[in-house]
């Protein structure tokens, strides 16, 4: 798996789209049963800025929460989420970087949600996750599972031409850095984990003036617009090629923009 260069998050970028974010999170935490801790130990990765890290405390009241981020303007958004939780657990936040980060305690829910596929070789960490758990403790993530998408594969095939490649290289998250459903499932079965893997494709309605791109905006076209931003004309000059392209793959309908997103799950339970 090819490594992408860390981009620099815009939380209010991010927070534009945070409904469509949010819904694949609680599509998740659905299939979490429950926990063997009371009160429960839990750690979300890649935790953003904070706004569904929250959500687990509606599911789990009692429950201490960290949520870890490698951004620092992500954690600064946190700060409004942090603090005592109304069911009289607590929710904090703190600065890890996924690619090295290793438990310092044993958690009885470690999730992810949208964060591993900016990870390379995240597959090779989740026994060190699961080693983490409690008896009977879960492992929850979904990502995306969509470089097949146009909004990828153009933004790639934009990144590789002559007018490109020499000052973005190999910017673009590579196609690669998902593996197939089979293969997580098949990695957290042999680690003696119940395991469910599944994919849902969401079929999401944008609106407002090239609504793709300001998706986009908020993550895929992070790196080029983190590797770009010393030179203003040229950062525009792509953004406005790329728009181009996504118009024409997401032609806007009277109700809306359809962007239909994939994405993959998986739910790893620890035998107790």
């Amino acid at each position: 798996m090819t490594a992408a260069p860390s981009p620099t998050w815009d939380p209010g970028q991010y927070l534009r789209h945070s409904r469509h974010r949010a819904r694949p999170f609680a599509d998740l935490l659905a299939q979490v049963g429950d926990l063997p801790g009371g009160p429960a130990r839990i750690a979300d990765l890649g935790c953003g800025p904070g706004n569904v890290t929250a959500r687990l405390a509606d599911r789990w009241p009692t429950a201490h929460i960290t949520g870890y981020d490698n951004s620092a303007d992500m954690l600064a958004r946190t700060e409004e989420h942090a603090g005592p939780t109304a069911g009289g657990g607590r929710l904090d936040f703190a600065h890890a970087d996924l690619t090295d980060w290793v438990p310092a305690e044993t958690y009885d829910l470690i999730t992810s949600n949208a964060a591993l596929q900016w990870v390379p070789g995240h597959l090779d960490l989740l026994p060190g996750w699961l080693d983490a758990l409690a008896p009977g403790g879960t492992l929850a993530f979904q990502v995306p599972n969509n470089t097949d998408a146009p909004l990828h594969v153009l933004l790639r095939e934009l990144a590789a031409s002559p007018r490109w490649k020499g000052l973005l290289g190999d910017t673009v998250r590579p196609a690669d850095s998902v593996h197939d459903p089979l293969v997580y499932l098949d990695r957290l079965e042999r680690a003696g984990c119940r395991t469910d893997v599944w994919e849902t494709t969401y079929m999401q309605l944008l609106t407002g003036p090239d609504p793709v791109l300001d998706w986009t905006k908020g993550t895929a076209l992070r790196p080029v617009l983190t590797a770009l931003a010393d030179d203003p004309e040229a950062r525009d000059a792509f953004v406005a090629a790329y728009r181009d392209l996504l118009r024409e793959a997401y032609p806007a309908e009277p109700y809306g923009t359809v962007l239909p997103f994939r994405r993959l799950f998986a739910v790893a339970r620890k035998e107790a």
